[in-house]
This record gives structure tokens, sequence and C-alpha cells, in this order.
């Protein structure tokens, strides 16, 4: 049976299965749409330094009616900030745009080629001693990063953010996070709005009265270890996309679904259970 939990637990770290999304959001647009998201539900929101958004996400999250702890926050280091000295001073001034004293996920954007993944990750490490950094993760990291991130770091990597969606398939990469207790957060989940216009995901979504949009995120969120943070700024979107969990998808229909992509089905069925 797939799991239709509303949170993944990774290494005893619950995090919001469904999240916010706020690229390429900014200004007033970001700040309703964290803020309208919260009062709906939402207790996840991603951002990055790289955003230049982070303000704005504050900002909505102070105007919403819930307490900051309970909302999980995850923001990213800019390519040209992973060298340790500006990991620390990075990431003091991310806490002053978000207003708050801590940020619950730090993730590394991307790959470096300049910096080793050592240094990176022994100064956010360093962020978490202090409380400054709850958990950390990495972004856009094949199977080998990823696993030299975990090698290098004295706290789990509890997330792995990719794009990922029913026509971007990350078997192999899932499949390691799976094996070695890691989230993976798919981004994009919604192919940039390909995934409403599928008659795939149409017609499945006729006998449950939802959407293209929502089968696909259905199908992410039924998958272990899978998170998914749709964009969305408008109010209709925001609740659409969070009325996702009042349905499963059975295994013949996961099945349609992983077959748009037109390749080989590889699922293994007990990644699923």
């Amino acid at each position: 049976m797939a799991s239709t939990t509303e949170a993944v637990t990774i290494n005893g770290v619950t995090i919001p299965a469904l999240g916010l999304g706020t690229a390429p959001m900014t200004g007033r647009e970001c700040r309703v749409a964290v803020e309208q998201a919260l009062e709906l539900g939402y207790r996840h929101v991603d951002t990055a330094q790289m955003y230049n958004n982070e303000d704005a996400v504050g900002a909505g999250i102070t105007a919403a009616a819930v307490d900051r702890e309970d909302v999980f926050v995850t923001t990213k280091l800019n390519r040209g900030n992973v060298a340790p000295e500006k990991v620390l001073s990075s990431v003091e001034a991310s806490l002053d745009r978000l207003d708050t004293t801590y940020i619950d996920l730090l993730l590394i954007h991307a790959p470096s080629n300049r910096v080793q993944i050592t240094d990176t990750i022994g100064a956010m490490n360093d962020l978490q001693d202090r409380g400054l950094v709850h958990h950390i993760g990495v972004s856009n990291f094949s199977v080998e990063q990823t696993r030299a991130a975990m090698e290098a770091s004295r706290t789990p990597i509890v997330t792995n953010q990719v794009q990922y969606n029913p026509y971007h398939r990350r078997d192999n990469l899932l499949a390691f996070c799976i094996q070695h207790d890691v989230s993976l957060t798919a981004y994009t989940p919604l192919a940039k709005g390909r995934v409403a216009t599928n008659e795939t995901l149409i017609t499945i979504g006729e006998q449950y009265g939802k959407t293209g949009a929502q089968v696909a995120l259905r199908w992410l969120l039924q998958q272990s270890n899978v998170i998914a943070i749709p964009k969305a700024s408008r109010s209709e979107h925001l609740q659409e996309n969070f009325d996702v969990f009042d349905f499963k998808l059975t295994d013949d229909e996961m099945d349609a679904i992983f077959a748009v992509t037109g390749g080989v089905i590889d699922r293994l069925r007990e990644m699923f259970q």
C-alpha cells in the first residue's frame, strides 16, 4: 500500500510533505502568497538566497496567524556563498531577512567546482552546533555527490532537492535516497503547468473529482521519502495544490503516471510500501 501521510520522517526529522515553492516570486506577490498558504494550512515554505525573496517570505510568515515554530522554513546557500567564511555571513544575512532566529533546513543550492564539499558541510555543521540551523541538505546533487555530502557531515543529510515530476524521472536517485534515509524534495513538480493538460492525468483525476495537477502531486506524495514544493501565487491554486490528501491512487494508476515519460517502468513496488 502507498503512503498517504502528510509528513515525511527522515532520521527522526518530520518534514511536511507538501510545501510552498516561492521562486521566482518576490515582493508583495511573494509575501501575500506565503501568508495565504500558511492560513490555508501549509506548514512548509521553501526559499533561497538566490531567489531574492527571503525578506518577503519572512514578512509573510510574520503576517500569518501561525507560530514560527510551526512553520518548516528551508533556504539555500547561493553558489557564491559555499566557502566556509561565507556560509556563516550569508546565513546570518538570511536570518535577518527572514526575521527569524533559526533556519529549519539549510541546503547547498548546487554543487561547487571550487570549494570542497567537506569545507562547506563542515561550516553548515558548525551552524547547527550554534543552533542557527536545525538540519542540512543539498540540492541538484547526483547520487555520488549526495553520498560525498553524507560522508562529509557529522549530522544527517535530510534531503536532496531536485526537479522531479511525471516528465522528469529520478528513479536511481530516489532509490538511493530511500536506501539511505534521505528525502527527495521535488521542485517544479507540476512541470511548469504541463501536467494540467496531460490526458492520462486528467482521465485519472476525473474518477476522484481532481485536476491533472492534483493527480501529479498525489503521485509524488504517494512515493516513499518524497516531498513536493509546488509554486503558486493565486489563492485558488494554493488551495488546489493543498487538496491532495483526501484521495489515493491505485497501483495501476501510479504505474500509468510513471509511464507518462515513455520510459521503462522500473518502479520497485517495495520502495513504496
